[in-house]
């Protein structure tokens, strides 16, 4: 038996129609899994279940806002009804805003928090029933190194980060009595979209990176699919309530 094997799985991944959160949303397709993309942009969310489908694997596109408690209780009920259940949650919808903190705005940080880590636990609360009716589940975190180290231009996000893995102790415990393990992974720096902005506004941050991280690269959203597929599959049964650097030994790094 394949431990790592995620045929007749459904997955929901929020923000999963691009960067890392497509990149996993297409490693848990090519372990089998059927997969719901969530995001606010449906071409966009389209375009992502289209290249699934081309490997092979069942996807639908949901358009939700993940900042709100009814949009993600109707996600959860779509998903389950055109996939047959949810086995898998990704929570990796995610914004940043790259200001100081006296230059941040109450709205700007409530945009962040809302979006990194209210959507989270909203998004956790509306897929658990299934996931208990099921007998068990996962549910994978997105969180950032930003838990780890402070920026003096990532106030709102290095918070809503570091809520990330508090909030998957907190899950882990409370769910594992449902079978449901909770865990979550901390990206390094992956080339994205995201960072290619961040390369944009922070100057020397390329550099910077790749002098410190021993593999010395930049990180790809391949590079994510792996960790996901572990912690997504019965590999994982016995891990829950840990945060793993996926991140190349940046966070090791003195």
């Amino acid at each position: 038996m394949n431990s790592f094997d995620l045929t007749g799985k459904v997955a929901v991944v929020t923000g999963g129609n691009g960067g890392i959160g497509f990149g996993i949303a297409r490693g848990l397709a090519r372990a089998g899994a059927s997969v719901a993309v969530v995001g606010r942009d449906a071409a966009k969310s389209a375009g992502a279940v289209s290249r699934i489908e081309e490997i092979g694997a069942r996807a639908v596109a949901i358009e939700a806002d993940v900042t709100e408690s009814a949009a993600l209780d109707r996600m959860a009920e779509t998903a389950a009804g055109h996939l047959g259940g949810i086995d898998i949650l990704v929570n990796n919808a995610g914004t940043n805003i790259r200001k100081r903190p006296e230059d941040m705005s109450e709205e700007e940080w409530r945009t962040v928090m809302d979006t990194n880590i209210t959507s989270a636990f909203l998004a956790s609360k509306a897929c658990y029933p299934f996931m208990k009716r099921a007998g068990g589940g996962k549910i994978l975190n997105n969180g950032s190194m930003f838990s780890i180290f402070g920026a003096p231009w990532a106030p709102a996000y290095a918070a809503s980060k570091g809520g990330m893995v508090q909030l998957t102790k907190v899950l882990a415990t409370a769910w594992a009595e449902d079978g449901i393990q909770v865990n979550c992974f901390l990206p390094g720096w992956i080339d994205t979209a995201l960072t290619r902005r961040a390369r944009q506004d922070v100057e020397g941050l390329h550099e910077r990176v790749v002098a410190r991280t021993p593999a010395g690269r930049w990180g790809s959203i391949e590079d994510i699919e792996g960790i996901a597929v572990f912690l997504a599959s019965r590999a994982s049964d016995f891990v829950t309530g840990v945060a793993i650097p996926v991140d190349g030994g940046f966070s090791v790094m003195g």
